[in-house]
């Protein structure tokens, strides 16, 4: 599998800065899903870098567009990506870039997915038919991914397999249990990934 650079173009040999380690492979992974299921969340908990975000208020362009029915609290929205960076072991780095979740933003997932090697698909269980485009989008584009199952009150005790079913996910996709606010979980999601890409390419 290729290495990335954060903005997706794929590293060669020369593009290793003098000093650092050549062993170190670093990959591109996106965080998608519905409106405010988590993705900004998720990439602030990992990042040991500060997060690059590009949360802004929410206005009344939104009224009647963004449901905040299950989110009340939620008054920022994503309008570009996120952006963090998370260190696996001495051979791995991740760069992590959260996509915007509404539609109307669709438009910038196509840069974002470039060179990337897989993705994290947040479900919020209350809304389960807000991930459908994500699941549909890397699917079609044959781009690796996993289901992670954000744990919103109300939502634990749902038989795996029943959301399998719910969400078509094909065979041998990932699913894990996450909490957002979490980086082990967030970080075993991850490598959850990780393993299944490199499974998918070989």
């Amino acid at each position: 599998m290729d290495s990335v650079h954060a903005d997706g173009r794929a590293a060669t040999a020369t593009d290793v800065a003098p000093g650092a380690r050549r062993d170190l492979l670093p990959l591109k992974i996106l965080v998608a899903g519905g409106f405010g299921v988590g993705k900004t969340t998720l990439v602030a908990a990992l990042s040991e870098v500060p997060p690059l975000s590009t949360e802004q208020q929410m206005t009344s362009l939104s009224d009647g567009v963004d449901d905040t029915s299950v989110v009340p609290e939620k008054t920022t929205t994503t309008v570009a990506m996120d952006f963090g960076r998370v260190t696996i072991d001495d051979s791995l780095v991740l760069y992590l870039f959260g996509t915007p979740g509404q539609s109307r933003f669709w438009f910038m997932w196509d840069e974002l997915a470039r060179g990337a090697v897989g993705a994290v698909v947040l479900v919020d269980l209350r809304r389960i038919d807000d991930c459908f485009a994500a699941i549909d989008y890397f699917e079609n584009r044959g781009l690796p991914f996993v289901v992670a199952l954000n744990e919103f009150p109300g939502t634990d005790g749902v038989d795996d397999e029943l959301v399998r079913d719910a969400l078509a996910v094909p065979p041998g996709c990932p699913l894990v249990h996450v909490d957002a606010r979490d980086d082990d979980s967030c970080t075993r999601a991850l490598i959850v990934l990780v393993e299944h890409a490199l499974a998918r390419s070989v």
